[in-house]
């Protein structure tokens, strides 16, 4: 396998996680810059890396296997940003952009770079616009 068939998903992976870790860091978030772009980065490498194990052994390359076990391993991330405090709970949308970026990354691991660009756009948006519209329904 050519080097470049690695090193092009995971410099778009960094891309991709970073915009949507930039947004979070900006936002004052738990999890920012680099915890989005380390978890877009590994599940880009889990997928990779289980192309390479598959091409060494001889047999055919099942991806899912790995998305199964990076949206399971993710979830307990995200979860663990999730806190309860007075009533009210904070970090659900901070462990949905985790469980959502580590998608991306995914799809990238795959080489669906339009999937993950456009999925990528639209975490955007929805982390930047939708706040603004909570806050004008919730008045």
């Amino acid at each position: 396998m050519d080097v470049l068939d690695d090193a092009i998903p995971m410099l778009i992976s960094t891309v991709f996680g970073t915009l949507l870790g930039l947004e979070r860091q900006t936002d004052k978030k738990p999890a920012g810059l680099r915890t989005h772009t380390l978890v877009c980065l590994g599940s880009t490498l889990f997928v990779l890396t289980a192309r390479h194990a598959v091409a060494g052994a001889g047999q055919n390359f099942d991806p899912t296997r790995i998305i199964h076990g990076v949206v399971t391993g993710v979830g307990f991330l995200g979860a663990g940003s999730i806190l309860r405090h007075e009533g009210t709970v904070l970090g659900i949308t901070t462990a949905a952009s985790i469980w959502f970026v580590a998608a991306i990354g995914a799809a990238v691991g795959v080489k669906a770079y339009a999937l993950a660009g456009i999925s990528t756009a639209l975490a955007l948006i929805v982390l930047q616009f939708y706040t603004r519209i909570d806050g004008w329904l919730s008045r």
